[in-house]
């Protein structure tokens, strides 16, 4: 179904990791430094990366930021550490 902006899509499942994976999901903590991982265990995991994402994390829990249509894939921005061409 179609969802609006601000719609609640889910929290991101896993547990705490300090090792970089396919599934890990980054949170920075309250320092610049601090980051704590998430190795992803639920659907959330497979999101994609988009430079003009529909969705967004805060912490672990994910939100639409612009309308997204039924057939609409749900995107995200990785970061900017995160390049496509590697």
């Amino acid at each position: 179904e179609d969802m609006a902006e601000d719609t609640l899509i889910g929290v991101y499942e896993g547990r705490p990791t300090g090792i970089n994976g396919t599934y890990v999901l980054w949170i920075q903590g309250e320092t610049e430094d601090d980051w704590q991982g998430f190795d992803g265990t639920n659907v959330l995991r497979f999101l994609n990366h988009s430079d003009l994402p529909n969705a967004e994390f805060d912490g672990r829990v994910l939100y639409a930021i612009r309308s997204i249509s039924k057939n609409e894939e749900v995107t995200f921005d990785y970061g900017q550490w995160f390049d496509a061409d590697e």
